[in-house]
């Protein structure tokens, strides 16, 4: 028998606002408040807020900190500046993907530099054991924080015009000019995958320039007991963000929009595309592996082969016609209706209209951009046509 899903703290304000909720990655999490495919336009459009408090945080802090993350994750965390952060992602030593993450580097109460790596919710767990077992004679310190902090994301165009209207005051932008830095010249000089320190809604925050949409966003994270009420916090930062949203037709988002509008964009979701079979160099993400700037990390040798010998499968972009939508497991097939691959994520397009999937295919088959395949939908061939991803860019 299962385990009982876990609640974010803002559970109860999900509740209230009539959420239909679903379990991902062992949370009970909104899937949708109303029409999936209105938060979906709400984000694309204007704007849109997420609760993804069920993504992990685990804070990196110590002498060491910057080598540590530079031998346990494939990417050069070291050479990341305060006020940035970085995709990355922790393999295993055969170079399957145990998780993709991103870390932020950040100043912490005392000055010194700490790191807040951000797992996936159902992936959190492994993260933080491997990250330990590979600790060793590292002098760093390792702290779980996924129960204690709240993530919202702000997502769409008016997502700006919205933080603007809620972040008090920053302590610490090391983008701008430093503590005192006025709100509107922090949001306008916060850079993608940026972050500074100030207060939200009254309540102490991390506000960064990251997201999993395709659009234009900011990810808040909050302690749950910043005001000595648990939960109040991020209560109160939900809160602020759908009030100064009305004005452009704000909607709470679940989780069937931040699939969909990830999708577009073409991002890659852990279970999907990436998994413990798979290499960074399979789903296309090799250069997150900086092998010439990096002597060692776990994982280097299998990453490096699998550069220099090739892999047996690559990641494409498929578009369809009509409304009938391909989904993971399903079969891909070259003009002779050879199986040649499997879909790892599709659905109906809200914003271009029409099918659009992912999938991988065998590395050798003879399938360009702008070839011609069949998806095999329920015993039916549906063609589909080879495209670049993403299948949708947001104007900048």
């Amino acid at each position: 028998m299962s385990a009982t899903p876990k609640e974010t703290a803002l559970h109860p304000v999900h509740a209230e606002l009539g959420a239909k909720f679903t379990d991902f990655g062992g949370w009970d999490m909104p899937l949708k408040y109303g029409k999936e495919l209105e938060e979906h336009r709400a984000v694309r459009e204007a704007v849109g807020v997420f609760d993804l408090s069920h993504m992990g945080e685990v804070l990196v802090t110590g002498p060491d900190a910057a080598a540590f993350l530079d031998h346990a994750l494939i990417s050069r965390i070291s050479a990341v500046k305060v006020g940035k952060a970085k995709y990355s992602m922790i393999c295993r030593e055969d170079g399957g993907i145990i998780d993709d993450l991103i870390t932020y580097v950040l100043t912490g109460p005392d000055g010194s530099t700490e790191y807040l790596v951000i797992p996936n919710a159902g992936n959190a767990p492994a993260v933080f054991a491997a990250l330990t077992e590979r600790a060793g004679d590292f002098n760093v310190t390792l702290v779980d924080r996924t129960e204690d902090i709240s993530l919202i994301a702000v997502q769409g165009p008016k997502a700006a015009a919205v933080m603007l209207e809620i972040v008090d005051a920053v302590t610490d932008a090391p983008e701008a000019s430093g503590a005192g830095t006025s709100v509107e010249a922090a949001i306008a000089g916060l850079g993608y995958y940026a972050a500074f320190q100030g207060t939200v809604a009254g309540v102490p925050a991390i506000i960064a320039r990251t997201g999993y949409t395709g659009e234009d966003g900011f990810e808040i994270f909050v302690d749950n007991e910043a005001t000595g009420v648990p939960g109040e916090a991020p209560a109160k930062v939900w809160a602020a963000a759908l009030t100064a949203g009305e004005p452009y037709g704000v909607l709470p988002c679940g989780l069937a929009a931040r699939d969909t509008l990830r999708l577009e964009a073409g991002m890659p979701l852990y279970g999907n595309e990436l998994s413990l079979e798979l290499t960074p160099v399979d789903a296309g993400l090799g250069i997150l592996a900086a092998t010439k700037s990096k002597d060692e990390f776990v994982g280097r040798d299998a990453i490096v082969a699998a550069k220099e010998q090739g892999t047996k499968q690559r990641l494409i972009g498929l578009v369809g016609e009509g409304k009938r939508a391909a989904r993971g497991g399903y079969e891909i097939q070259d003009a002779s209706g050879a199986r040649i691959g499997e879909v790892t994520s599709g659905a109906l397009s809200p914003t271009l209209g029409h099918p659009v999937a992912m999938g991988y295919v065998a590395a050798d088959a003879d399938v360009a951009e702008g070839s011609a395949v069949t998806i095999d939908i329920r015993g039916k061939a549906f063609p589909y046509t080879v495209v670049a991803l993403p299948f949708y860019s947001r104007e900048k």
